[in-house]
C-alpha cells in the first residue's frame, strides 16, 4: 500500500538495505483464528509452502480459510535485506516479496491444491503488482521446499498458463526458486491473521476467474497434467 517508485525495479545485493542481524519485534504465539503455533517447530508429518500473490493480508486469509491448512503466517522473502521492517520492504529497495508461509498436513490437502488456492486467488501475469498494489513487493512467487514441490510448481505453472492464454491473458510472471536459499521472515505482529483482527481492513486479493486445472480430480480418479 506504499509506493516510493514509478518504475519498480528490483534492487541488486550491493543496492538493497542493509537491515539488521536480529529482528526488531516478536512474533505471536498462536494464530488468532486456528489456534495453532505460528513459529516452527511444528508437528512431525506437517509441510511447509509458501506463495506470494500480492498484499499478504488477503492472502493469509484465503489460505487458513482452506481444509487441511494447519497455520499460516505472513512475512518476507525473496529479498537481500536481513530482518527488514515492512516500510523497508515497502520502499522496494530490499527485495523481498509479501509471502504467506503455508504450514499443511498432506493427509487433509495436497500441495497440488495449494497451488490451485495460489493461482485462482489473483493474477499472476502482473509483474510487480497486483491491481492497484504496485511495487516488487506484489510480485507473485512461490518458494518451493523440496524437489517435489518444484516439479509440482513448474508443471502447474504451464497448465494455467495454457488456459490464461486461451482466456486472452499474458505470460505468467511468477517466480519460482527454492525456499532454502531464501530466509523467510516474519512479518511484525500487526500483519499476522490481520484482518481476522480488522474484518473491514484491507483486501487486495483478486483472482483472473480462469480455473485452474491444477489439484482436480477428474470423474476417473486421474489428475490432468
Amino acid at each position: 500500500m506504499f509506493l516510493y517508485r514509478r518504475t519498480p525495479e528490483m534492487p541488486t545485493p550491493e543496492q538493497a538495505l542493509k537491515g539488521r542481524p536480529e529482528p526488531e519485534f516478536t512474533v505471536p504465539d498462536r494464530h488468532t483464528v486456528l489456534g495453532t503455533p505460528l513459529l516452527g517447530p511444528y508437528p512431525e508429518g506437517l509441510e511447509v509452502a509458501d506463495f506470494g500473490l500480492g498484499c499478504f493480508w488477503g492472502a493469509e486469509r484465503t489460505f487458513w480459510r482452506t481444509p487441511g491448512v494447519w497455520t499460516t503466517l505472513v512475512g518476507y522473502q525473496g529479498g537481500s535485506t536481513p530482518n527488514p521492517s515492512y516500510e523497508e520492504v515497502c520502499s522496494g529497495l530490499t527485495g523481498h516479496t509479501e509471502v504467506v508461509r503455508v504450514v499443511y498436513d498432506p493427509a487433509k490437502v495436497t500441495y497440488e491444491e495449494l497451488l490451485k488456492v495460489f493461482w485462482e486467488a489473483h493474477d499472476p501475469t502482473q509483474g510487480y503488482r497486483q491491481g492497484n498494489d504496485v511495487g516488487t513487493q506484489y510480485r507473485s512467487a512461490v518458494f518451493t521446499h523440496s524437489p517435489a514441490q518444484a516439479a509440482a510448481a513448474e508443471s502447474s505453472r504451464e497448465a494455467y498458463q495454457r488456459v490464461l492464454t486461451a482466456s486472452g491473458y499474458g505470460t505468467i510472471t511468477t517466480e519460482l526458486r527454492p525456499a532454502a536459499d531464501l530466509p523467510f521472515h516474519p512479518a511484525e505482529p500487526y500483519h499476522q491473521q490481520y484482518l481476522d483482527k480488522n474484518p473491514a481492513g484491507y483486501c487486495g486479493i483478486g483472482g483472473t476467474g480462469v480455473s485452474c486445472p491444477v489439484g482436480v480430480a477428474r470423474a476417473d480418479g486421474v489428475r490432468p497434467a
